[in-house]
């Protein structure tokens, strides 16, 4: 008589989730050492002031980010509004937090408010425009990756397929209601249309 072990029906674990508590524990010793160097070597008030100029600086940072990205968006939502209340279409909306990249701007702030070396030299990469924008570029390629890779019936494919394509290269959502199409009853064999509000 033969026993056979059944197969683990438990999903594997990607291996961000394997080594993401390896790295951040590397990331820990590291910034722990760095510190413990420039204290040798400079002494313990500079790294305290260090440490304290990261935290103001990034706090900073962080709240002159959120204010622009907050004047973004109302500024957005009033030209919808007007737009809607004159009957006309909105106009293009102007593209200036995502090209200050506010997000990343609040996520050097942040780092910068971590108290470490390390990061304090990666807060201040994110300060700086151009690096910015090559992660914004980057980031953006790899979204539309993974959508375009996204398997049939997932989140991603219903996210990407709802999505229209314009000639310049902007991006609207909507949905398309044929008026021309017969009133009457539906035959059997006829698909269903779309439900709509």
């Amino acid at each position: 008589m033969t026993t056979g072990a059944t197969p683990s029906l438990a999903p594997k674990r990607s291996r961000a989730r394997t080594f993401l508590p390896l790295a951040v524990a590397a990331w820990l010793v590291l910034e722990i050492w760095l510190l413990t160097l420039v204290a040798d070597a400079a002494g313990g008030l500079t790294v305290f002031a260090l440490l304290v100029g990261g935290i103001v600086l990034g706090a900073a940072v962080v709240k002159r980010a959120g204010r622009r990205a907050f004047r973004n968006l109302t500024s957005t939502f009033q030209q919808a509004q007007a737009a809607a209340q004159s009957g006309t279409m909105p106009a293009a909306p102007e593209r200036t937090g995502a090209e200050d990249r506010n997000g990343f701007l609040m996520l050097g702030g942040l780092l910068l408010m971590i108290p470490g070396l390390i990061s304090d030299v990666l807060g201040l990469l994110l300060m700086i425009p151009p690096v910015r924008s090559l992660l914004g570029r980057y980031a953006d390629k790899a979204a539309e990756r993974r959508m375009a890779a996204a398997p049939p019936g997932s989140l991603q494919d219903a996210f990407q397929q709802a999505r229209i394509h314009r000639p310049d290269g902007k991006v609207v959502q909507g949905e398309v209601i044929r008026e021309d199409a017969a009133q009457g009853p539906r035959r059997a064999d006829e698909p269903r249309p779309p439900l709509t509000p």
